[in-house]
């Protein structure tokens, strides 16, 4: 927290200096009062045109997530059967006349899909990709002066369907901010902070960025670089050369600069420094901006798989999608932290991003805990996967958006890969697919040349990847699922480096892994449910996570953990059937119906005698089995990472498990027979809750008996009623087959669970949420609301 606050007083300290001379950029939010309307709106960019009734939003925002889900919704399993269709904003603004002689842009941060923009009825572009950042200059087309407000207009199209494998939202669904800037100021994605030797006793930091002169006459301008530590204390400061800059031109400033005794950035200690780069001209700031950036190494040897500054390191990752249950596709930062929080708790040490790049806030999280992100691009080529998808656009737009990515993510330190593709169905097609992958690697090199590519093959040995060398020219290999092709494709060409780039959960694709020195890593399909993709009506999504998508861990995040985690750790569950095996392609298999097979309590249907099989997942050496405190025996950790197995004859009362480590107790799990439903209890993990638009309350709502266990055949209807400065944003249960609105005052339980996301919408104040069912006793929870 410390390191975050020094770093916005920094920044807020520069931009206040330069606000003194009226030079400074200046970064205003356009997040809120949007005025917004479903549907095509002919004439909507105009600036008299009338939007009075309207709804008033604030952005970021899905508009998609509200449904209603419907079978015949054209957007089909895919889509989770929710709407899409045409949505126009508008948002009026005013400048003050002090910015005339300045340049001013917009920035959008994601808008869902097929974009256009206008300024004032002016049209300043389109983008079809609906997750890359959009910029665009506003300089000639404003109004200036309080009584003359500009109209920002935007149009998002994603009528046409289906268009996405998975529910892919529809909106202005990333933050909006306006930039102010002198004329002669950085050049938009130009900064880019590399570390080409980085140790425990010296770093290089390679600090490159454009200026870009937009006044009318040549430029004498210089570049001040000023490093902070972890902490905000100055490292260096060093100033360039000046360079004459042409009217209309940029220039180019590179300088390397040593650090001694750097804090590294990795897993356990990811320490951000920040970079403050000041344009001068004769002495005088003209434009400023701070970066942040960790200071690391990382590389894939063929033999030996990843390595990040100098250790040797299995990838444990997941495959996660850009959506958030009921909020869709609008995510605040908090709830991704609490996510790969979580996720991280569990084990997991990266995160693939499937099969888009995501917002800047997901990756801003991951730098500051420590995940690695390989940043994914492309779910199709040329060849499209439905009928309206990026196919249609990637001729035209895929090296531009390829580009565009890797300028928008590069200092990121939790970036450690690209994959310009996953599954590409043009790779049968052996001469065209070399060609668009020669150049989509080029353009990625070329941008950043100090990440490798990678691609995310799909049945490479039906395709011939192996033998046509289209596998060859990634600079590491990575495979969806069929381990052993892979392990088989790097023992045909030891020289290979080669990564899972999407498995399943069964034990012996882990033990693919963890048994072979050369294959780097693996990223389960997938760390959380996610909305599409649920194969047949009435399903909305499948059940491959993790987590649902209440984050309630399913027994196998505990089976992953007992793999994943060094903290030592033991949980139970009951198995009702066998697990059927990961398919070999996973959405490529016939529709087969998913039964539960796994339960993490001691309250079955039936409580009269019976016979249950008890699996138990821990990382300790020894873990002893106990019924109501009678010893069911003692079993050794088995070489082979499968679970410990006892066959219960039941009872109620308390089944509990034991770790032990050399004797020792280190690990506990106990479950609890539950009684008749008999109250709800709310819980968070905060108790403050700021009004920014960033943060939201994750409050868990349970149905537990008398004695506080939860109850997880309970499904009751529940209401919420909140007070105060709030809003609910949002409900949710993790039923897969759910139809209920997320965007509601109240929710069925679903295993005992449900979860209320709550906003704040002003500070100084307190929100209390209540939740309420007939014959329960009720629940409150009270937050204070603060300012950020």
């Amino acid at each position: 927290m410390r390191h975050r606050w020094l770093g916005r007083m920094v920044l807020l300290g520069l931009l206040m200096a330069g606000r003194a001379n009226g030079q400074a950029r200046r970064i205003e939010s356009l997040n809120a009062d949007w005025k917004f309307a479903v549907g095509e709106q002919k004439g909507a960019q105009a600036e008299a045109f009338e939007d009075s009734k309207w709804r008033v939003v604030n952005v970021p925002h899905d508009w998609s997530i509200e449904g209603p889900f419907r079978q015949e919704n054209p957007s089909g399993q895919g889509g989770a059967f929710l709407p899409g269709g045409v949505g126009w904003y508008r948002k009026r603004f005013t400048l003050n006349e002090k910015d005339m002689a300045r340049r001013v842009f917009v920035e959008l941060d994601g808008v869902m899909a097929n974009s256009e923009v206008w300024i004032n009825g002016f049209a300043l572009g389109r983008r079809p990709n609906g997750t890359v950042g959009l910029r665009y200059d506003l300089t000639g087309h404003l109004h200036f002066g309080a009584q003359t407000p500009n109209l920002l207009a935007v149009r998002a199209d994603n009528a046409s369907q289906p268009a996405s494998r998975w529910y892919s939202g529809a909106g202005i669904y990333r933050p909006v901010r306006l930039v102010v800037t002198a004329p002669v100021h950085l050049a938009t994605d130009t900064t880019f902070l590399s570390t080409p030797k980085a140790d425990a006793m010296q770093a290089i930091i390679r600090v490159q960025s454009s200026v870009l002169n937009q006044s009318a006459q040549t430029r004498s301008v210089a570049l001040r670089i000023v490093l902070n530590d972890p902490e905000g204390r100055p490292v260096q400061t060093v100033e360039t050369a000046p360079q004459s800059a042409i009217a209309g031109k940029t220039v180019v400033f590179t300088r390397d600069i040593a650090v001694e005794k750097p804090a590294l950035w990795n897993l356990e200690r990811p320490a951000l420094y920040t970079a403050t780069l000041t344009v001068l001209e004769a002495n005088k700031p003209l434009d400023a901006q701070t970066t942040k950036f960790g200071i690391r190494t990382a590389r894939f040897e063929a033999a030996t798989g990843f390595w990040l500054n100098g250790k040797n390191i299995k990838i444990k990752g997941v495959c996660l999608h850009q959506e958030a249950g009921g909020l869709g596709i609008a995510v605040p930062r908090s709830v991704w932290e609490q996510r790969l929080t979580l996720l991280k708790q569990f084990g997991v040490n990266a995160v693939r991003t499937g099969h888009n790049p995501f917002g800047p806030e997901f990756l801003d999280v991951c730098d500051r805990l420590g995940l690695l992100v390989l940043d994914e691009m492309f779910d199709c080529w040329t060849v499209g996967k439905n009928p309206y998808d990026y196919h249609l656009a990637f001729g035209e737009w895929a090296e531009r958006d390829a580009g565009d990515i890797v300028r928008q993510d590069r200092n990121h330190p939790c970036v450690i890969l690209y994959s310009i593709g996953n599954e590409i169905r043009d790779t049968p097609n052996g001469p065209s697919a070399r060609r668009t992958l020669t150049s989509l690697r080029d353009t990625v090199h070329q941008t950043d040349p100090t990440r490798p590519v990678t691609q995310a093959l799909f049945r490479p040995n039906t395709s011939h990847d192996y033998e046509n060398g289209l596998a060859d020219m990634l600079d590491v290999i990575g495979q969806n699922y069929r381990e052993n092709e892979l392990l088989a494709a790097h023992r045909a060409k030891p020289e290979r480096k080669i990564l899972g780039t999407e498995n399943g959960h069964d034990r012996r694709v882990w033990l693919a892994l963890r048994d072979n020195p050369a294959y780097a890593g693996q990223f389960l399909w997938t760390g959380i449910d996610y909305l599409g993709e649920g194969k047949r009506w009435p399903a909305i999504s499948a059940d491959f996570g993790l987590f649902d998508r209440t984050m309630t861990p399913r027994p196998i995040a505990f089976e992953r953990r007992s793999w994943w985690s060094d903290e030592p750790m033991v949980a139970i569950a009951r198995r009702v059937a066998p697990t059927p095996l990961t398919p070999t392609d996973p959405g490529y298999e016939a529709y087969q119906s998913h039964i539960q097979t796994l339960y993490s309590d001691w309250t079955p249907r039936s409580l009269a005698p019976h016979e249950e099989r008890v699996e138990v997942y821990s990382n300790c050496e020894q873990v002893e089995l106990l019924l109501n405190g009678v010893s069911l025996g003692t079993q050794n950790r088995p070489d082979d990472a499968s679970p410990r197995l006892w066959k219960v004859g039941f009872a109620s009362g308390t089944l509990q498990a034991i770790g032990k480590n050399k004797g020792k107790e280190v690990a506990l799990c106990t479950l609890r027979t539950a009684g008749a439903p008999a109250r709800l209890v709310l819980t968070t993990d905060r108790s403050r809750l700021a009004a920014d638009g960033q943060e939201v309350a994750c409050v868990h709502v349970t149905v537990t008996d008398a004695n506080g266990i939860l109850v997880p055949n309970a499904q009751p209807m529940i209401s919420f009623q909140l007070t105060g400065p709030g809003l609910i944003a949002a409900v949710d249960n993790g039923d897969l087959n759910s139809h209920e609105s997320f965007q509601a005052h109240e929710r069925h339980a679903f295993q005992g669970r449900c979860l209320v996301l709550l906003r704040a919408t002003a500070p100084a104040g307190s929100l209390t949420l209540t939740a309420s069912t007939p014959g329960l006793a009720p629940a409150s929870l009270t937050l204070k609301t603060i300012a950020r």
